[in-house]
């Protein structure tokens, strides 16, 4: 098959997708497949004079890719777009998208994970992987997925959205119950996310999350084994345990060599890993995400468990959460790719 590997884009976890989408497409190349690496805002500056021959371009057109401890610059890279559009969607992009038999999202955060894209692919008729566009849109915005975890009796951590001024900053760090976690409702890779230990960090968190886009929430702060259980299909795949070698799981902990200790599958009895894929599946089908999905929960110290957030999108580098747990039930990276497809394509999209 033909198929564009899209990634890239403008959001904070852009590295964190060219690494997804280069080691998807590479991937499905092993496979078989004439898959080709685009970046979504960067696109292709010029096309040849057949672009169809695009698609046997050598390694795929993939990018040396990398993740640093940092986010990326992302002003940077909109400097570096010769058109300077404040489009989307870069030069040429749908066109070759429109080509494909199939468009793999390799895409993280805003500009992949809202449904935005997914929605216009889907008015242009161009078959896509993963969910679609409104549940992508509900599981994005973390606030609306919590109104819906609360209605469906999923457990979850006490919350709510925060409305205030800069004025205000000080007034609300004494009155926000602690601990808690300051989150922008829109963010993802643990960018934007806030765990202060004191008044002080706390009104320094309401500051800085400030910085990203969406709404600021706060979440009572649960503690206990940090847990993460992907979704394939319909079934629910291995837990993983996440320990971070600091303090806390943060975005250089998270893609950093070292960073964390992750145990695949997580050292669970069995009636704790039956309940673990069962909430898994539960906020699953409850957000209306399709194909695979993978849902972050903590295990408290009495044995519950509390569903933090879904991921739509979640990551894909060979060494991610979901290719961990496809590994541990016989599963190859290769493979797990080729599924996802196969899974998408037999979705019929509305």
């Amino acid at each position: 098959m033909k198929i564009v590997v899209l990634a890239g884009g403008l959001s904070p976890e852009r590295a964190v997708s060219l690494v997804t989408g280069t080691g998807i497409c590479r991937a499905l190349r092993e496979r078989g497949h004439r898959a080709i690496f685009v970046d979504l805002f960067l696109g292709l500056e010029t096309l040849p004079e057949h672009p169809e021959t695009l698609f046997d371009a050598a390694d795929g057109l993939c990018p040396d890719a990398r993740i640093d401890t940092m986010a990326p610059d992302l002003e940077a890279v909109r400097r570096s777009r010769k058109d300077q559009s404040p489009r989307v969607f870069g030069p040429h992009v749908l066109e070759l998208c429109q080509m494909a038999d199939i468009v793999f999202l390799g895409l993280h955060g805003q500009d992949g994970e809202d449904g935005r894209v997914q929605a216009a692919l889907e008015l242009l008729g161009v078959p896509y992987t993963g969910s679609g566009y409104l549940s992508s849109g509900v599981a994005m915005d973390k606030a609306v997925a919590k109104r819906i975890m609360t209605a469906e009796g999923i457990p979850t951590p006490k919350w709510g959205v925060l409305e205030y001024k800069e004025a205000e900053v000080c007034h609300l760090a004494q009155e926000l119950p602690m601990p808690c976690v300051i989150k922008c409702t829109t963010g993802g890779s643990s960018l934007g996310v806030f765990l202060p230990e004191d008044r002080e960090a706390l009104r320094q968190a309401l500051v800085q999350v400030r910085r990203y886009n969406g709404a600021v929430i706060w979440e009572e702060r649960v503690y206990g084994r940090e847990l993460t259980v992907a979704v394939l299909g319909d079934r629910a795949l291995p837990a993983v345990e996440t320990t971070p070698a600091g303090k806390d799981f943060d975005y250089a902990a998270k893609y950093q060599k070292d960073g964390a200790r992750e145990v695949c599958p997580a050292p669970l009895t069995e009636t704790e890993a039956a309940a673990a894929g069962e909430l898994a599946l539960r906020v699953h089908k409850a957000l209306g995400l399709t194909v695979y999905s993978r849902t972050d929960m903590i295990l408290d110290k009495e044995g519950r468990f509390w569903c933090l957030e879904a991921n739509s999108l979640p990551g894909m580098t060979p060494t991610s959460f979901v290719p961990r747990e496809a590994a541990a039930v016989g599963m190859g990276y290769g493979e797990l790719c080729e599924e996802i497809v196969r899974l998408s394509l037999d979705i019929q999209r509305r």
